[in-house]
């Protein structure tokens, strides 16, 4: 359905591509900056004008036949649900896992959200670790439990435990006295089938949206590494710094691009992880059952449960998805909130813009003005969002920029607006005010801004 779908509007953005060039030809040189940087184009020439709830669902609106029907076999595979073997298509489900389908968790290409109290796990997982690191420099797998906690089991099999979550408030004030509520979730984990060490570390994670993930990854690790300032030399404050991480297939320590704390090298390996943790897929880069050595493991040799060109499918589904426009870019108000956003410091960690690097092989990603506003280093946020669990280089303080562009379509597609890692803020103006550490100068410039201010700051951020 999207490949029809794309076909009817794809020539839609090359129109509007073409009005845009010719709308700021004819700007003054004086004029607005946000035409000049052509910020409607968030994905540059893979951006779509969409803003419905399939918004995060298009293929690149520049693709080759080819690579057309490469990512729509992805989407077939993304979408596809696991089932207990034996079964004569999407055979090998378990024997423990979190969801069947990748799109279970990430739904519409979207972001997850957490379980409502009382409610099971649905689009959020837990990581689980104990102090120290594996051979590679990772977490340290649980003995009897490996490095995720999965709540499902198979017919037979056993569940590795339960969790439930409760929210504790809290309320603040802004400056000019009006009040704010937070709430922190507080997970707890029941029922596990064997004892749990009790220095055990866990992180409840929130599926993150898929979208834009090619473009991303096209960004060469020197512009990214341009922008670290690891012992904070320039005294600002911001002491952003790269993850290294294990790359599975080279055996190398690569620059970490993808995750909550930047903890795979790249699309592929962050495909193959999941489908071997969230779904007990075997795979080639991870060809273990993730419960090996677990009572719940048949002790079966058995064939790769996802093919390694299906793999490459899907990863190359991720790989293209278009990145949805800015709308209202524009306004007035917007253009005050991106004022506000960058005198605040917001704009030190989530930069508005990177380039994407020449790609002889994949012209359609190469030479990319695009403007994810992330800089895909790790962070400092603060004890308030503390998970206390380090990952390769990023320590238990610490968090990969997220993008935030289309983070303001969350809503459409997502018929929520739950932010941060697991997804905690109920709303933008939440995700602001829980940000400390690094972040805390930016935050409390918005508590000290008036209420008009911090509604254009929001009305920013959902442009994008």
């Amino acid at each position: 359905m999207r490949s029809l779908f794309n076909t009817m509007t794809n020539s839609k953005p090359l129109l509007l591509l073409a009005f845009a060039s010719i709308f700021m030809a004819c700007e003054k040189s004086g004029d607005i900056q946000t035409y000049e940087e052509n910020e409607w184009l968030s994905g540059g020439s893979q951006t779509v004008f969409i803003d419905g709830n399939g918004a995060y669902s298009q293929s690149f609106p520049i693709l080759d036949a080819a690579k057309q029907q490469v990512h729509d076999i992805g989407d077939l595979g993304f979408e596809s649900s696991f089932v207990t073997a034996p079964a004569p298509l999407h055979s090998g489900l378990g024997p423990v896992f979190n969801n069947v389908s990748c799109i279970s968790c990430h739904i519409g290409d979207g972001r997850g959200k957490p379980p409502l109290p009382g409610e099971s796990l649905q689009s959020l997982l837990i990581r689980i670790s104990i102090p120290g690191f594996d051979a590679h420099g990772g977490p340290m797998p649980v003995p009897g439990f490996g490095g995720q906690l999965q709540q499902r089991a198979v017919n037979g099999a056993m569940p590795e435990a339960e969790v439930q979550m409760v929210l504790n408030y809290i309320t603040g004030y802004f400056a000019d006295g009006n009040s704010y509520q937070l709430t922190e979730p507080e997970f707890i984990i029941q029922n596990s089938y064997m004892p749990m060490p009790a220095n055990m570390m866990f992180s409840p994670r929130v599926a993150p949206p898929v979208f834009g993930l090619g473009l991303l990854e096209a960004v060469s690790a020197e512009d990214v590494l341009q922008y670290a300032d690891e012992n904070d030399k320039n005294s600002d404050g911001i002491s952003g710094k790269p993850n290294y991480v294990y790359n599975a297939v080279t055996g190398t320590m690569d620059l970490g691009r993808f995750g909550w704390k930047a903890g795979q090298p790249n699309v592929k390996q962050q495909s193959a992880g999941a489908y071997n943790e969230d779904m007990g897929i075997t795979n080639p880069i991870y060809s273990n059952e993730s419960c090996e050595l677990q009572p719940q493991h048949d002790n079966l040799n058995d064939d790769k449960e996802l093919t390694d060109s299906l793999l490459h499918a899907v990863a190359f589904y991720l790989q293209t998805l278009a990145v949805p426009a800015r709308r209202n870019a524009d306004n007035p108000e917007v253009l005050e909130g991106k004022n506000l956003f960058m005198y605040s410091g917001c704009g030190s960690c989530h930069r508005p813009s990177m380039t994407t690097q020449m790609n002889m092989a994949f012209p359609e990603i190469s030479n990319q003005r695009i403007f994810p506003y992330t800089d895909m280093l790790v962070h400092d946020m603060g004890a308030g969002l503390a998970d206390l669990r380090p990952e390769f280089r990023a320590d238990g303080f610490e968090w990969r920029t997220p993008p935030l562009w289309g983070i303001g379509l969350t809503k459409v597609v997502n018929g929520h607006t739950n932010f941060l890692h697991d997804g905690r803020a109920r709303s933008l103006a939440e995700a602001i005010l829980w940000h400390g550490g690094e972040a805390a100068t930016s935050q409390q410039k918005f508590v000290n801004m008036t209420e008009d201010e911090r509604k254009k700051l929001i009305k920013f951020l959902e442009s994008l």
